[in-house]
Order: C-alpha cells, then sequence, then structure tokens
C-alpha cells in the first residue's frame, strides 16, 4: 500500500490559516530540504480545492518565470494531482483532476493503487483532519513555528481525541520544530493513580 504523508506550516498556538502571513521570516535551508522531501519528492499530489486553487494560481508562473523556485515548480507540475471537491470545476495546471468516489473511499483506493511512490498532501487542514480520523494518514508532518499567531482556524477543532505517536523530530536554527507523527500503535490507558508512581519521591 503507498505511503500517505501530510505536511503544514503550523504556529505555536496551532494555527495553519494564511501561513504566508507569518511563516517566511522562518523559511531556510533545512526547512526547504523538509518541504521537498515531504512534497517533491511525491509522485502524486492530495489537495484540497482550496489548496489547489491557490497553488494552481502561483506555482505554473514560478515554473515558467525560470527562478530559483522553478525545479521546485516543475516537480509539482509534473506530479498527478487529486483534488478533493464537491462540484466538478475546470483544472488549468496540468495532470489534475477530481478525486473520485468521495474522500475516505478515494483516498483508500489511491493508496491501494499500483506503485510505490508516495502520496503527499500540503496544507488542505481540513482534509488532514478527516484523513486523520479515518486512520489513513502514514505521516503527519508538522513545521512548528516559534510564534503564537493568535488568529486563524486551527488545525484540530472539537471532536474525539485521535492517538498519535511520534516518528521523529528535529528542531532547526530558527527555532522551528520539525515534528513527525503516524498513528499510535498502542492503546494507552491510565490516569493519576498510574501517574503518580512515576513522580520523584
Amino acid at each position: 500500500m503507498r505511503t500517505l504523508t501530510a505536511g503544514l506550516f503550523i504556529s505555536l498556538d496551532g494555527v495553519v490559516e494564511a501561513p504566508d502571513q507569518w511563516h517566511f521570516p522562518y523559511f531556510d535551508e533545512d526547512m526547504g530540504a523538509a518541504v521537498d522531501a515531504q512534497l517533491g519528492s511525491a509522485d502524486t499530489l492530495l489537495l484540497g480545492r482550496v489548496t489547489y486553487d491557490s497553488f494552481a494560481g502561483a506555482w505554473p508562473d514560478r515554473e515558467s518565470g525560470g527562478g530559483e523556485d522553478a525545479a521546485f515548480a516543475r516537480k509539482l507540475g509534473d506530479a498527478r494531482k487529486y483534488v478533493v471537491s464537491r462540484r466538478d470545476q475546470q483544472f488549468t495546471w496540468r495532470n489534475s483532476e477530481r478525486l473520485a468516489d468521495g474522500l475516505v473511499d478515494g483516498v483508500t483506493a489511491l493508496k491501494s493503487a499500483p506503485g510505490d511512490g508516495a502520496i503527499a498532501m500540503s496544507g488542505s487542514p481540513s482534509v488532514v483532519r478527516q484523513l486523520l480520523q479515518a486512520g489513513l494518514i502514514d505521516e503527519l508532518h508538522l513545521l512548528v513555528h516559534p510564534v503564537a499567531v493568535r488568529n486563524g482556524a486551527r488545525l484540530f477543532d472539537e471532536g474525539t481525541p485521535i492517538p498519535l505517536a511520534l516518528l521523529s523530530s528535529r528542531a532547526f536554527g530558527t527555532g522551528v520544530l520539525h515534528l513527525v507523527y503516524g498513528p499510535d500503535p498502542e492503546t494507552r490507558t491510565g490516569g493519576y493513580e498510574e501517574a503518580k508512581a512515576h513522580l520523584r519521591q
């Protein structure tokens, strides 16, 4: 089964909305490498409609512009792109199509399709929430920025807990933490009675 990864820029207080307004001061070579490893190496992209519209409005022009980010833009353009949308729409960015069969069934089919290339997501927090709840995301890459944005939509809303296991962590020189989570294989139980045994005497 193919691996599905999701990457998000997120503030210290959990905001994922409009990262273009607060994350660029922290973007350095380490973050660029992390984004390229998670997103740029995938041969298939899964995007919510809002994220797709934003990407399609920017990356094709960056590719044709031939600037420093043209090579990365070309990778995104060459990838097969599936868009999560409730309505049909015209796609102007090459290799783009609407995800069929609904979100959970459609993503399950994508992961089960032949091939071993990764499927990657960027942004699309509402889609990420639903896929985490369904247990379909293998790696959640959070680039946690040392800033409290204090306004905007957050990654997690109200609902039942989603247990996760920390797969890796790395601190960048800018203070950004690159945290990678996956589904927690353990069923965790316990309360204060169990916890107090670990308090120092």
